[in-house]
């Protein structure tokens, strides 16, 4: 591994006063990179500088591999036997082919030759059973966990040869193949997997098949990345399969959202993340690329703790859902790149369905509804019960910068109806280790997550199979248990269609979750030189197939 490291950018008022050109020169010079040009302005070489909000706090592979600042990462160093695009089309990767029985419990994988991991070891048979044994089991004793969304049905794998893997489950389970491409399910060497969690944290010793390679990194500064030569696996749905044209990408901890702009404005980086939405129309009349992609998941919304009053009773989770205005939250905090909820799951989700109805914005509805349930407005126009005021707190999502916003903007809302509402913030770190599902202070959980396939939903609503039980349910809704092993039980996508209807209208009606909007969690404000990056199912930016013009 190469010890260069990257150098920290100018100050800020440097930053914002210096030319692009001067700061672009800056940047190079500090960066220690000469980009090599060739005809026509894009070429194979040059550095990029992607400026993001956070790096997490762990590098272990299985824990950070489903964050949504270290994915970025990981997306570049690993690989993944699948390639899952924005619609949610699923086509070969390292897997070149595959194949399952009738009730979907066994699977045959085919892998490509001659994929090799960055320490030299073959990406194989024996490999890919190791990384799937990991995903599902982790260990635990040691900090390393489970990947959430791999099916909990996983039996076990087997290595029938050097490239064919026969994979069984213990009941039917349609998810899996989908969820291959899932940005949790990644690639690593044996010899990572079998070293201790310590070890897996230290991100220069994890080993990839990726594209690139960590060339150095610094806890909480930045990680660069420098091209795999010899790489020649990629997936063929993004065009490519050689090596990546940029030589370097580097990731770099910029906690301001504005200095992060600055900075791609000024020429001394190539990528801010996470703009404010507010700016973006201004920033594309500059000439600058704007993109907000969606995933493949769930929308931004909150999960319901049914197991704290007054969120017990369905009318005042009926309230909940129908006083919130969410066209008022698209006009207010974002922009027409932002979609209306109209289910718990994106609407580019294959199988999702509209579900609006159960959605609409209806006060007069929400202030019967508690009537009924008993909770009584005060002169102060908060409702009481039983000498308790009507409160939600609110735990502003840290993964998304309009989070805080958006709740500022609902409890207005649901104060006109008579809520309390109470909004605490956290930083990352902060927020993992206070806030959970079903938690005692926590009646609503923001929820921003993705997923590749809506069969894996039903067990994550629920604690069927160490499912995460979202509503605190347990088993006490029978109607949802049904419908949930109706999903698990499918054998084919056309006889689950139906019943993943029927599973969003009673989520919806039950308030058990309660949409604010479609998400886009990645924002991407880019410099016009950079070109040519995919992204993918989860609205992760891949720079394998970009390229960058002087």
């Amino acid at each position: 591994m190469n010890d260069r490291s990257f150098r920290p950018l100018l100050s800020r008022r440097r930053l914002l006063t210096a030319t692009s050109a001067l700061a672009f020169a800056a940047l190079v010079a500090t960066a220690g990179v000469t980009p090599a040009l060739a005809e026509g302005g894009a070429h194979d070489g040059g550095d990029v500088v992607f400026l993001i909000d956070s790096l997490g706090d762990t590098w272990i592979p299985n824990n950070s591999a489903i964050s949504s600042f270290q994915g970025h990462i990981w997306g570049h160093v690993t690989d993944k036997l699948l390639y899952v695009d924005a619609d949610g089309k699923v086509s070969p990767w390292i897997a070149e082919r595959w194949e399952q029985n009738e009730n979907a419990t066994e699977f045959t994988l085919h892998l490509k030759t001659g994929v090799t991991f960055s320490d030299g070891s073959p990406l194989d048979a024996a490999a890919v059973v190791a990384n799937l044994d990991i995903w599902y089991a982790g260990r635990k004793s040691e900090g390393i966990n489970p990947i959430g969304l791999f099916p909990k049905t996983y039996d076990h794998a087997e290595a029938v040869d050097a490239t064919t893997v026969k994979v069984f489950f213990k009941k039917p389970t349609l998810g899996f193949i989908p969820t291959l491409g899932y940005h949790g399910s990644i690639l690593i060497s044996p010899k990572t997997i079998a070293s201790p969690a310590s070890a897996q944290a230290d991100l220069s010793k994890t080993s990839g098949s990726g594209p690139y390679v960590v060339e150095s990194w610094k806890e909480g500064d930045y990680v660069k990345l420098a091209k795999r030569k010899d790489y020649n696996w990629g997936p063929a749905a993004v065009g490519q399969t050689g090596p990546a044209h940029l030589d370097t990408i580097t990731y770099k901890l910029v906690s301001e959202p504005s200095l992060r702009v600055a900075a791609v404005q000024s020429g001394q980086a190539d990528v801010a993340y996470n703009a404010s939405p507010q700016e973006l129309e201004s920033l594309k009349s500059e000439g600058l690329t704007v993109a907000t992609p969606r995933y493949l998941g769930f929308v931004n919304g909150w999960a319901v703790n049914t197991k704290l009053a007054p969120y017990d009773d369905v009318k005042v989770r009926q309230a909940l859902q129908a006083g919130i205005n969410r066209q008022e939250i698209i006009d207010t905090v974002y922009t027409p790149d932002w979609k209306l909820a109209t289910s718990f799951t994106q609407s580019n989700v294959p199988g999702a369905t509209d579900q609006s109805a159960h959605l609409a914005y209806n006060p007069e509805k929400a202030e019967k509804l508690l009537d009924e349930a008993g909770w009584k407005k005060g002169s102060d126009g908060i409702r009481v019960k039983d000498g308790k005021p009507l409160l939600l707190t609110l735990n502003s999502n840290p993964y998304l910068a309009t989070s805080k916003s958006i709740d500022e903007l609902i409890s207005q809302q649901l104060g006109k109806i008579g809520w309390k509402v109470q909004i605490l913030a956290y930083d990352v770190v902060t927020f993992g280790q206070k806030v959970k599902y079903g938690g005692a202070g926590v009646p609503a959980y923001e929820v921003t997550r993705s997923f590749i396939d809506a069969g894996t939903v039903a067990s994550i609503l629920t604690n069927a199979n160490n499912g995460e039980n979202w509503f605190a349910l347990d088993e006490s809704d029978k109607t949802l248990n049904d419908l949930r092993d109706k999903i698990a039980g499918a054998g084919s996508i056309e006889a689950r269609k139906p019943v993943l209807d029927e599973l969003q209208k009673y989520v919806l009606d039950q308030g058990y979750f309660i949409p604010r909007t479609q998400i886009v969690q990645r924002i991407y404000v880019q410099s016009p030189e950079l070109k040519g990056e995919v992204y993918n199912g989860v609205a992760y930016a891949s720079y394998y197939t970009a390229t960058k013009s002087e």
